[in-house]
């Protein structure tokens, strides 16, 4: 799944989202919105990592939705 049917199917896949990663809140799933940039700020900030980090979490998650 690319970051274009993840934005189309948010509804479907933000509860993937919060399993894969418990911290963010529904507030931040609502920021995020299937938007790839949105996603790596909130998983820097909220778990204190780099952005290549985040980059290739989210990465690794987009293929696990496939």
């Amino acid at each position: 799944m690319n970051w274009d049917q993840i934005s189309g199917n948010w509804k479907q896949v933000k509860g993937k989202f919060k399993e894969h990663w418990g911290k963010l809140t529904d507030d931040d799933l609502a920021v995020i919105a299937g938007k790839r940039d949105q996603l790596i700020g909130k998983l820097q900030e909220k778990y204190g990592i780099s952005k290549e980090e985040a980059e290739k979490q989210a990465d690794e998650l987009q293929k696990i939705l496939k």
